[in-house]
């Protein structure tokens, strides 16, 4: 037969009830930092709608899309082709450099 001795229950019953505060204590922390990052995200949200209107109403000059990458190609190839000259110099010194510094 087991006897169990009012000191050893006590001690049982204060155990499981600072168990049981600590998981209060735990479970009200991580529902206030999901409350906090739920808060923040939801900020964030609003904020960024804000700033798209702001943006589209004192510059509405700004285009809404971006260029496909094709027409972004085809108007580089236009700008280095008008550039050739200054490139190629360009080129040639960065060759240069890059040939004198692995030959060392």
């Amino acid at each position: 037969m087991i006897t169990i001795n009012e000191d050893t229950q006590d001690t049982y019953v204060k155990g499981t009830d600072a168990m049981n505060g600590l998981l209060e204590n735990g479970l009200g922390l991580m529902i206030l930092g999901m409350g906090f990052v739920f808060l923040f995200l939801v900020v964030l949200i609003y904020a960024t709608g804000f700033m798209s209107t702001f943006i589209h109403r004192f510059f509405p000059d700004l285009p809404d899309k971006l260029e496909s990458p094709a027409i972004k190609q085809s108007n580089s190839r236009q700008v280095a082709s008008s550039h050739s000259t200054m490139d190629s110099k360009v080129v040639v010194a960065i060759t240069a450099a890059i040939h004198q510094h692995r030959n060392k």
